[in-house]
């Protein structure tokens, strides 16, 4: 499959609003202070590890890891172009291990590995916390095949949710929710910048015939709730 390299890339993802709204969930669950130790499995571009290592200045600066290494990943971060796998079989440990949007490009075996290598990796009273798009009734925009693909998708996740209350037990569900509107012309730039994984299986005269049909669909300005479950485990 190819890489995705476009879902953080000047959408609402990577907008102000957004990371500043998902870092106050966040701060709900993890009691950060200077002395955190922070890493983001499949960070793309850092965006919301580089927020809180403004805010907080911790004293060893957060570490994303992805496959994907963007030229405008953010500098006040460390940056490891690196297989989840291989980076955690390090000594080092982390208050928090955040893994968003990304136990999907992980087969069943390699998702148990990471669970398991991530356990480990916590501090006393360190948190693992997994977000990944809500199941049931997900409001992302989509034209009819993409909805087809997204659906594959989704319904893989329940399956792989399965798999973490499986491995990791005494796990907590909560639902992260961000208002998101945004243009017609920036929605379908994104669609054809492949901005989800339920995109990159499609060929370019499928997405091309998609943005004909969202032309006709959609609104100039589009407005849905964005739904993540984020299940957290404590060490």
């Amino acid at each position: 499959m190819k890489k995705l390299k476009n879902w953080d890339n000047q959408t609402w993802l990577s907008s102000k609003k957004y990371i500043s709204h998902f870092n106050r969930f966040l701060e709900k669950k993890v009691k950060f202070n200077k002395n955190s130790k922070i890493l983001d499995v499949g960070c793309g571009r850092a965006n919301i590890i580089s927020n809180l290592q403004k805010k907080y200045k911790f004293r060893n600066k957060p570490i994303g890891i992805d496959i994907v290494s963007n030229k405008d990943v953010k500098k006040n971060i460390v940056f490891k172009k690196i297989d989840a796998l291989k980076y955690l079989e390090k000594k080092k440990r982390y208050d928090l291990i955040l893994i968003k949007q990304t136990i999907h490009f992980f087969t069943d075996k390699k998702l148990n590995r990471l669970l398991n290598l991530a356990k480990k990796k916590l501090n006393p009273n360190g948190k693992l916390l997994i977000f990944s798009l809500k199941t049931k009734n997900n409001k992302i925009p989509c034209f009819k095949k993409m909805e087809i693909e997204l659906q594959k998708s989704l319904k893989r996740d329940e399956y792989l949710f399965k798999i973490i209350k499986k491995n990791l037990k005494n796990t907590r569900d909560f639902y992260f929710n961000f208002k998101v509107v945004i243009s017609k012309k920036k929605y379908l730039w994104m669609i054809k910048s492949r901005y989800i994984s339920c995109l990159l299986r499609l060929t370019e005269k499928e997405v091309n015939k998609g943005l004909d049909e969202m032309k006709l669909n959609y609104k100039n300005n589009i407005k849905f709730v964005d739904t993540l479950k984020c299940i957290l485990f404590s060490k």
